[in-house]
């Protein structure tokens, strides 16, 4: 992007920057040689050459882009021509060398995975203080399983086992960017060693943003606009829907600057938006922005199909224009959706979504009668489990047999299911007072039988049969009606495991066909409800997921399993219908294409994910489906929900947090009990974790930050009057000022007593006493001063 302005009064900058105003540069990119490290070929023209997965499989070449490849401002070393020669690194331990030792802001990498799942590794970056510090890195691999992932870089196939045979399956190269300590020089980076593990880690390209060291006494902070970017966000701003353009600012100062209040935005920056068709209504505001930090606002804007190219204008508190940034394309804000996957591939997750961080699964239906399953399983998969295997190996087979006996199918626990005790009212006011800002609730799981009026598609559901009520109608219009801040979310698979309708589309566990008998295998079970269709897909599927979003009004499309499906068409009506009614919606990753946000299952990403994402896990440590086989104390308490909640908002995902109801419709208490708990801990610690963008994160500290305060989040309880804080080598951005308490239950927090010395190191006093108020997390807050 090109900038301008009056030079700067401090002296030369190095050769990256073109000078703006007094603090406003250009973001750089240096590109980190790779090519004499290539040690694997991953792309083919035909794919009878490469091994990019160590079995023969490798990238289409001609859909793979030419380099040098620019993204998001970012230059990447890529090769001119692909699937003639090595191309990637196999990252094992190799170091890549500086020209020179640099101050570095922030390093850029392409890279995938080579199989199918989610890749961690560790990169060592090795200072000219001698001092080592480590990046952890989260990523993905290269292609997924019946999912049309997000990624920079995609292809429409992969080819197979050096053959021109070809998978289907989206394949991908990513781009992550990863903030770099910058309190010394950087002199190499060390490569993660993935050689021995399951999903190697492969590296096409590496750039690298370096810091500015200023070489002259006075000290300003060097402002750079890192990105503007139009989004599909919108808010409603005096009856006109007004677009969020999401600017990110850096500071490229090093880190050894933090703690000095002239290398920082102090008191705020104004930031604006303006081309042809464009104007700001809502200006962004930053408070802050020490050396060696981002912040990242929206500005909200009245887009009129705006062409060309805008300019960013940043002003001090006064007024005065401090610089400004052109050449950022205007993307009009679409407020119509098509069935195509490029098209819909733009959306992400909308402005509410991304503040919650905090809601409630439930998992509720036929499998909640037996409400069992054997140790580490899921307890709503008793149908398959009693299935396979049909005999004594499966631990389901047996208590079967030994609580109901062999003339019981599974069928029949839909008498059982009464939802006699059930008031959609107590689990909103439960949900709410747990401090939860959504709820998915399963309408259909793979049993086939939902929770909704699935009308002519089947008659295997509650209205049609018993109990012959519409629970997901219930809920979702209590919640509109009676809890307006609520979000609203449905859960919906996809498959069927039984349905013989299903049967030309099963797959693995969910090969549809009709049970055999679990205890006389020549007879088949019934499939209580089912009706004479043509098409699984056209005339069940496909309409009754329609049905959610139109008829329901969901907020969330919480797909599972994916498989054949139809939800290009889906996503389509399901955007439009909200736009048109002034909401926004969004979409997971098991739809099976086009995802808003990735949706890891009882796991957490090992570091920040630049990507929406949510992870999700029931109150019970192995199951989502009520399990009586679980000891109620093996349910999460406040203190595990709490840490796992602040811990996956600090990687900048949401958390979903399961609680599996009785047949009657009760949440038992020992897992009410339990939300509650963290409930009260979110009353009054809750600032420090909506509406809150990740930061740092350090051993058992996390680190959160809204536009006027800074949250650190211990896991330890402080001890001994005082908690120390070592970033190692990242710079916190606290300032002379600057207020800090603890949150607590006391709404007066006192003032407490701080300083942070030269290397960046933090320590806090604290009264005991106020320690001992809290429980389970201790989240202190600074308030920024000015």
């Amino acid at each position: 992007m090109r900038v301008f302005g009056v030079p700067l009064l401090c002296g030369a900058l190095f050769s990256y920057f073109r000078t703006v105003k007094s603090s406003l540069v250009t973001f750089p990119s240096a590109v980190l040689p790779l090519s004499s490290l290539f040690n694997n070929q991953a792309a083919s023209l035909d794919g009878t050459t490469g091994n990019f997965d160590g079995y023969g499989a490798t990238y289409a070449a001609e859909y793979l882009p030419e380099g040098p490849w620019l993204y998001n401002g970012i230059s990447y070393d890529l090769p001119s021509t692909w699937g003639q020669s090595q191309d990637n690194v196999i990252a094992e331990g190799q170091v890549v060398k500086l020209l020179n030792a640099t101050y570095v802001h922030e390093l850029h990498i392409v890279y995938a995975g080579d199989s199918s799942g989610g890749i961690a590794g560790t990169f060592s970056l090795n200072y000219a203080d001698n001092s080592v510090k480590y990046l952890k890195f989260t990523g993905k691999g290269w292609w997924k399983w019946a999912s049309l992932d997000f990624a920079e870089i995609r292809t429409p196939y992969h080819f197979e086992e050096y053959s021109s045979s070809k998978n289907w399956n989206s394949s991908h190269v990513y781009q992550i960017s990863l903030s770099v300590p910058s309190r010394a020089p950087l002199e190499s980076i060390t490569l993660p060693d993935t050689s021995s593990t399951s999903n190697r880690l492969h590296i096409f390209a590496l750039s690298m943003t370096p810091s500015f060291e200023p070489s002259c006494s006075l000290l300003v902070p060097q402002i750079s606009v890192r990105s503007a970017q139009f989004s599909t966000r919108w808010e409603d701003v005096n009856g006109q829907r007004a677009q969020a353009v999401a600017i990110t600012l850096a500071n490229l100062l090093p880190g050894n600057y933090a703690t000095s209040s002239n290398a920082s935005i102090h008191p705020r920056y104004e930031i604006s938006v303006a081309g042809e068709g464009v104007s700001t209504v809502t200006p962004g505001l930053v408070y802050r922005l020490a050396s060696a930090d981002q912040a990242r606002v929206d500005v909200l804007v009245l887009n009129n199909e705006g062409t060309g190219n805008a300019t960013v204008t940043i002003k001090d508190e006064f007024g005065n224009i401090v610089g400004t940034s052109v050449g950022w394309p205007i993307i009009p804000l679409r407020t119509e959706w098509t069935a195509d996957a490029d098209v819909l591939g733009t959306r992400e997750t909308p402005t509410w979504w991304n503040q919650a961080k905090y809601g409630i699964f439930i998992h509720w239906g036929i499998y909640s009668v037996p409400a069992w399953g054997p140790p580490s399983s899921y307890a709503e998969w008793y149908n398959w489990d009693l299935h396979n295997p049909p005999n004594s190996s499966s631990k389901t087979w047996v208590h079967h047999l030994d609580t109901y006996g062999k003339d019981v199918v599974y069928d029949d626990f839909i008498a059982n299911f009464t939802a006699s005790t059930w008031n959609p009212s107590a689990w909103l006011d439960l949900f709410t007072e747990a401090g939860a800002k959504y709820f998915v609730i399963v309408t259909k799981h793979h049993d086939g039988y939902g929770l909704f009026d699935t009308k002519n598609t089947t008659h295997r559901s509650s209205v049609h049969l018993n109990p012959h009520r519409d629970f997901v109608k219930e809920l979702m219009d209590t919640a509109k009606s009676d809890y307006p801040d609520m979000h609203r979310g449905t859960y919906y698979s996809l498959p069927e495991w039984f349905n013989p309708d299903y049967s030309k589309y099963g797959f693995g566990s969910w090969p549809g066909n009709l049970a055999h008998n679990a205890f006389n295998t020549s007879e088949l079970e019934p499939y209580t409800g089912i009706l004479n269709i043509s098409d699984y897909i056209e005339d069940l599927q496909y309409p009754q997921i329609l049905s959610l979003a139109l008829d329901y009004d969901t907020e969330i499309m919480w797909c599972d399993i994916g498989g054949p499906n139809k939800t290009l068409d889906f996503a389509a009506q399901f955007y439009n219908n909200a736009m048109q009614n002034g909401y926004q919606v969004t979409l997971n990753d098991r739809c099976g294409a086009v995802p808003d946000f990735d949706t890891p299952e009882y796991a957490t990403f090992g570091s920040l994910s630049t990507r929406s994402w949510e992870t999700s896990e029931g109150m019970d440590p192995n199951s989502y489906g009520l399990n009586t086989a679980t000891n109620a104390s093996e349910y999460k308490n406040g203190t595990t929900i709490i840490q796992t909640l602040v811990d996956v908002v600090s990687k900048n995902g949401n958390y979903l947090l399961d609680v599996g109801p009785t047949a009657e419709g009760d949440i038992i208490a020992p897992m009410a009990d339990n939300l509650l708990a963290a409930g009260k801990w979110l009353k009054y610690a809750g600032d420090c974790v909506y509406a809150t963008r990740p930061k740092i994160r350090l051993g058992s500290f996390r680190f959160l930050t809204t536009p006027k305060t800074f949250c650190i989040i211990a896991f330890n309880k402080p001890s001994d009057g005082q908690f120390t804080v070592d970033a190692g080598g990242a710079a916190l951005p606290i300032q002379e000022g600057d207020n800090i308490v603890l949150l607590g239950p006391s709404r007066n927090s006192q003032s407490l007593q701080w300083n942070i010395d030269e290397s960046g190191v933090l320590t806090v006093v604290v009264p005991q006493d106020q320690v001992d108020q809290v429980d389970y997390a201790w989240a202190f807050q600074v308030t920024y001063s000015g």
